[in-house]
């Protein structure tokens, strides 16, 4: 039988859930390496050649910092923390798989190339074509196991109002890059090519739906991996800036709106951990404890 303190917390992650993000996080270290510590040699270390080392890094550090989204979803014992990694990463996964066959001829497959090198392309093929199905069967599982989680403490209005910004703004942002990828000189503060424009656009919806989903959340005990993520996103993005930024146009409209977004994004992210470190849920979530009440409901 349950006992109270349990069912205040809400519902167990089931392992599967639990393993694929363990998993998840560590593909997404490996893809990290590879962009942010290796920019200049993506013709023979990564999946495609990226010409602009600034948007290796930028590949590079958005996958670092997905790290804490993955990361802090696997280790969480309840589903009530497990919950906000799953949408983004499914989203994200699902649109890079696309991407990919949309721009296969560019992906390095050619026999010239290193055994490595082509081994690292079909390896890339393989992650995103399966994580997608994996991703929507753990929640087919956790779904029949219970996706119970206790009432939600709302967030502060203007943490609130910033995700829902960031969410339109990223979401919008992310779509227009992805179906029309020539657009993203006038829309992108550094060059990109149809294949990076529609990675960065990938990487933008998912970012959105994770503040997206954090709004609709409207929990602060429930949001660290989301917190982790942002802050993460800023701080390694701010070393791409430092190592690769004369590829910018700090002066333009991107430019600045890029600068104003990342701050935003850095600011509600350190904002999210500071909420849930006020509202914790105990430490089987490594947050505090809930309403005593016991009520329930499904998640978001």
């Amino acid at each position: 039988m349950t006992s109270p303190s349990e069912e205040e917390y809400g519902d167990p992650v089931v392992p599967a859930m639990r393993w694929l993000l363990g998993l998840a996080a560590v593909l997404v270290f490996l893809a990290g390496v590879q962009l942010f510590l290796f920019p200049l040699d993506t013709d023979t270390r990564f999946a495609w050649t990226i010409g602009s080392p600034m948007t290796a890094v930028f590949l590079g550090a958005s996958y670092w910092s997905a790290m804490g989204l993955e990361l802090s979803g696997a280790r969480a014992k309840r589903w009530t923390v497990a919950r906000v990694a799953v949408p983004a990463v499914f989203v994200f996964t699902a649109l890079t798989f696309v991407v990919t066959m949309v721009h296969l001829d560019l992906f390095h497959l050619t026999p010239e190339l290193t055994a490595v090198t082509r081994a690292v392309t079909w390896g890339w093929i393989a992650v995103y074509a399966v994580v997608p199905v994996l991703l929507a069967l753990a929640w087919w599982l956790q779904s029949r196991a219970g996706t119970a989680v206790p009432p939600p403490r709302g967030l502060p209005t203007w943490v609130r109002a910033t995700l829902a910004v960031l969410a339109v703004g990223l979401v919008a942002l992310g779509i227009a890059l992805l179906v029309a990828p020539s657009w993203a000189d006038a829309a992108w503060p550094w060059p990109l090519t149809p294949l990076t424009a529609r990675a960065v656009g990938a990487w933008n919806v998912g970012l959105g739906v994770a503040a997206g989903h954090a709004w609709l959340v409207d929990d602060a005990r429930s949001l660290t991996p989301i917190g982790v993520t942002g802050v993460l996103f800023g701080g390694l993005q701010t070393v791409a800036l430092v190592r690769y930024g004369d590829e910018l146009d700090w002066s333009s409209v991107p430019g600045v709106g890029y600068v104003v977004g990342l701050a935003a994004i850095t600011a509600v992210g350190a904002a999210l951990l500071l909420e849930a470190r006020r509202a914790p849920m105990g430490r089987d979530l490594g947050l505090s404890r809930p309403p005593s009440d016991g009520r329930r409901r499904a998640s978001p």
